[in-house]
């Protein structure tokens, strides 16, 4: 039983972890690494529940005041074409005394002379972030998280935002999904030939953490991401799904907020929706929940029979097998939203190239501390610090055994694809 808000933590992972070795020399393994990074979770005992902590993130809280320049990048996916927006974090003070009132706060576009100017030879981290379902760089969840790592002047930053997220504009009618792997994965080709010798991480947060863990499992070891962390992830779409309509609070708060904010960024777009889909946006505009929304635009858009088949299909469970660089996966044990029946323990624990941690409080994105703090910050910074600064990146070492995707029975010519999807997506790597 937790006491005044001291949540129990438990880490999930391979009984042999990863083996790593530090700059130092010293041997160590990805577990070890994740305990000594996972501070004790210490929250706010007035936030007592799942629930008390989640509401709680709808109170009007600022955050930690981060600016960003916005690049607008062409995709080049044939089949999913249009344009999406990153921004970028910046320190430079010459650069934070614009805003475009068209943005979120602290953000304005990259000019014609910054964005030929970017790109640069030099070794800093690079992070790449995820953020959650209709969110965007201005997130205060996100803020806390990669703010420490900013201001201690160390890293560089970036946050792709979902398409139609953020005030952006879409100019064709697709929005995204929680398979939508493409722009992650265009972004960090851009970052790995415009900053050749910056190491990059990434960061996902909610619908974020199941994209970055998607694209992780589609890319194994050819992605150029050393380490990753996802924050809240639901996994397991379908069963969070059925969770939050089983119960009156999952159903008429939850499911209701959630597809207000689709609802609110689909009003946003309807002209491009009318005139580039066949989607009825008067009907799609009238709906109430997220399953509902997720029936009327992502089924007939990517051609899914049903909201379910979207579900099972976009789940990251089966993804975080195929993971081959450390990944770091936190999720609360009361998170309503990201519920913990979904959870990855089984997969976590024959992985080592990841570590499921989880707390018995926190609700979802919530990790409230007395005084306003964010728990979740705290593991974050840590891991990714200690990754970039203290980890010999090129000393993994799992005597190969989990390399490739080898999952199946050779005896009886069985194989089992974790990034097999029903959607075939051509990944334009």
């Amino acid at each position: 039983m937790e006491w005044f808000g001291r949540a129990h933590i438990n880490f999930t992972t391979s009984p042999k972890s990863l083996g790593l070795k530090g700059k130092d020399g010293k041997e160590t393994d990805l577990l070890e690494i994740c305990r000594a990074t996972v501070p004790p979770c210490q929250l706010n005992p007035l936030l007592f529940n799942g629930h008390a902590q989640t509401m709680w993130t709808a109170t009007k809280s600022h955050g930690p005041p981060l600016h960003y320049r916005r690049k607008i990048f062409e995709a080049d996916h044939a089949e999913f074409n249009g344009s999406f927006a990153v921004d970028f974090a910046v320190t430079d003070p010459a650069l934070r005394d614009k805003a475009d009132d068209t943005l979120p706060p602290r953000t304005a576009y990259f000019t014609d002379d910054e964005l030929s100017a970017l790109g640069s030879d030099d070794d800093r981290p690079m992070l790449v972030i995820l953020h959650g379902l209709s969110g965007g760089s201005h997130e205060v969840y996100l803020r806390y998280a990669i703010a420490p790592l900013i201001d201690s002047g160390k890293w560089e930053a970036c946050v792709v935002n979902s398409r139609g997220c953020a005030n952006s504009k879409i100019t064709t009618g697709l929005l995204y999904n929680a398979r939508a792997t493409w722009d992650v994965r265009q972004t960090i080709k851009w970052l790995s030939k415009t900053y050749p010798n910056r190491p990059l991480f990434g960061l996902g947060f909610s619908l974020g953490a199941c994209i970055l863990t998607n694209y992780l499992g589609e890319e194994g070891t050819t992605t150029p991401l050393k380490a990753a962390v996802v924050v809240a992830n639901p996994w397991a779409l379908h069963i969070s799904s059925k969770m939050l309509q089983s119960s009156f609070i999952g159903h008429n708060i939850y499911q209701r907020a959630l597809g207000n904010s689709m609802k609110a960024l689909s009003s946003r777009h309807k002209d491009e929706l009318d005139k580039y889909t066949n989607i009825d946006t008067a009907h799609l505009l009238s709906l109430t929940y997220l399953y509902e929304f997720d029936r009327a635009y992502q089924c007939p858009t990517w051609g899914y029979p049903t909201e379910e088949a979207y579900y099972r299909d976009a789940s990251s469970s089966d993804a975080l097998l195929a993971v081959r660089v450390p990944l770091l996966a936190i999720n609360a044990e009361d998170d309503p939203i990201a519920s913990r029946l979904a959870l990855p323990y089984a997969e976590a624990a024959v992985n080592p190239y990841t570590v499921l941690c989880t707390t018995s409080l926190g609700g979802h994105l919530g990790w409230f501390e007395v005084g306003g703090g964010r728990w979740h910050a705290k593991p974050v910074c840590n891991f990714l610090n200690r990754m970039a600064f203290e980890v010999d990146l090129d000393s993994i070492n799992d005597n190969n055994a989990h390399r490739e995707r080898a999952y199946g029975n050779p005896k009886h010519g069985t194989n089992f694809d974790p990034t097999r999807r029903k959607m075939h997506v051509k990944l334009n790597k």
